[in-house]
């Protein structure tokens, strides 16, 4: 693959997915208590629009710099992996939600990381 060559984000399965949990996290976020508004829920909001961003922002570079922007976002959903543990230990989300979440996060990396392969 050239080096010099563009992606259509919208047309990565990554972005698509990296957008869903978006707002999946979105509305988990709504059932957050109020106190939590500035903290954990900003965080969570904030890691979660990073993924699919952070590949759009990327796509329009050489695949060399896009691969540091899907280093990113790979970083962004590990950290909101961490979020989604700490909301199920303060008992914000059910064990049900968090295995949803901790599929659709797992799938976003295991996919992140192969098509970041292809890049090299």
């Amino acid at each position: 693959m050239s080096t010099s060559k563009r992606h259509n984000y919208k047309n990565l399965k990554i972005w698509q997915l990296g957008l869903e949990i978006a707002n999946d996290i979105s509305d988990v976020l709504v059932e957050f208590p109020k106190h939590e508004r500035y903290d954990l829920s900003s965080q969570m909001s904030r890691c979660s629009v990073s993924m699919p961003s952070n590949i759009a922002e990327g796509s329009a570079n050489t695949n060399k710099s896009f691969s540091n922007y899907l280093n990113i976002a790979l970083g962004s959903s590990f950290e909101l992996g961490t979020q989604l543990l700490v909301a199920f230990h303060r008992k914000y989300i059910n064990q049900k939600t968090l295995t949803i979440l901790e599929e659709k996060i797992e799938e976003f990396q295991r996919m992140t990381m192969s098509f970041q392969n292809t890049l090299t």
